[in-house]
């Protein structure tokens, strides 16, 4: 049996959809109810449906095989976990935003106060890519408040299309990294379950290769 932990929404029904097209029968995992955990003794394939941020714990610790989690997810949780594919979907960036006077003016702003959901990759970017100690406050709803009622200069968060910055005055001042969905793999496991995992992982590789061709 593997197990494979997902993302619930749209990032689960994406993943399911790549591996149906790989061939394998993911009707287990599609079934609509309250379970959290779903699976098919038949087709050897168990899924566990869970917040994206657990998906890298639950890799990690051998709950799961597999997991498909976004880039950000897997930066923030720095989990020990083999990163095997770029699933190409799910695609958007980690930023820094802020008032759009900043625009090139970001290095001149002593002591920064930075507002986020992600302090460890807030940190790991300014401390270690900038070189550049600031106060990061830790954030859990609409992060685009904080420069807008002066509780930070920036922000570091997702940004997609970039509409909501727009619309509140902010816009992108600098990219922290790309996102897309990731597959992992607990580490015990492509050694324990190598007969099905590898092969699992050449298929999937295959079908990214097919839909970046297809554009």
């Amino acid at each position: 049996m593997i197990t494979i932990a997902l993302s619930k929404g749209r990032l689960a029904e994406q993943a399911l959809d790549l591996l149906e097209k790989a061939g394998y029968d993911v009707s287990a995992g599609r079934e609509k109810s309250r379970k959290l955990i779903l699976e098919d003794p038949n087709t050897g394939l168990r899924f566990i449906l869970a917040k994206p941020a657990d998906v890298p714990t639950y890799v990690e610790y051998g709950a799961a095989d597999l997991g498909v989690v976004g880039k950000d997810t897997l930066l923030e949780e720095g989990r020990q976990l083999y990163e095997v594919i770029d699933l190409g979907f799910g695609k958007c960036r980690m930023c820094v935003a802020g008032p759009a006077e900043l625009k090139g003016k970001l290095d001149t702003i002593p002591n920064k106060r930075v507002g986020t959901k992600y302090p460890n990759i807030t940190r790991a970017y300014f401390e270690g890519v900038k070189k550049e100690s600031v106060e990061i406050i830790k954030l859990n709803g609409s992060v685009e408040l904080a420069p807008l009622i002066g509780l930070s200069e920036v922000i570091v968060d997702i940004v997609e299309s970039g509409r909501t910055l727009y619309e509140n005055g902010l816009d992108v001042l600098e990219t922290v990294a790309d996102i897309s969905a990731r597959v992992v793999v607990n580490r015990v496991s492509m050694t324990m379950k190598a007969d099905e995992i590898k092969p699992m992982i050449a298929k999937l590789k295959e079908q990214v290769e097919i839909m970046n061709k297809e554009g």
